[in-house]
């Protein structure tokens, strides 16, 4: 007569089939965490992107893998990556980044990232922000 056994080839049994979870389980934790503290902000909060959003960031810590996002109507707005000198001086140079899907997500890096409207005296009139992650 055979004996019957209780295990598996693959690791003993449900005790291997439980370590095999928990090494999946790590595995993907593991590959998620630099984005798990990761926040999402809603630029200019529930109004938007629009008018006089350049104060929106001040006070604000973002770090890097947080993300912006921009919601406006694509109709009459725009979202311009941008400079520091274009911040400051509202032109928009040729080969800027121009987002205009009305709800652009902008993941950040380190540093000081410049974002401006590009429609005509929209940037001028603060349509604009200036967010350092960290």
């Amino acid at each position: 007569m055979m004996a019957r056994g209780r295990g598996s080839a693959i690791g003993g049994g449900s005790l291997g089939v439980v370590a095999l979870l928990i090494g999946l389980l790590f595995l993907v934790v593991a590959t998620r965490a630099p984005v798990a503290g990761a926040a999402s902000y809603m630029v200019g909060d529930y109004g938007g992107w629009k008018f006089n959003v350049d104060r929106w960031a001040k006070g604000r810590t973002f770090r890097a893998g947080d993300l912006l996002v921009f919601s406006y109507n694509r109709a009459v707005h725009d979202v311009a990556v941008v400079n520091a000198a274009a911040y400051r001086s509202c032109v928009v140079p040729r080969g800027a980044k121009v987002l205009r899907s009305g709800r652009d997500k902008v993941k950040l890096g380190r540093g000081t990232h410049y974002f401006v409207c590009t429609v005509r005296g929209h940037c001028q009139a603060g349509m604009k922000i200036a967010v350092r992650a960290v």
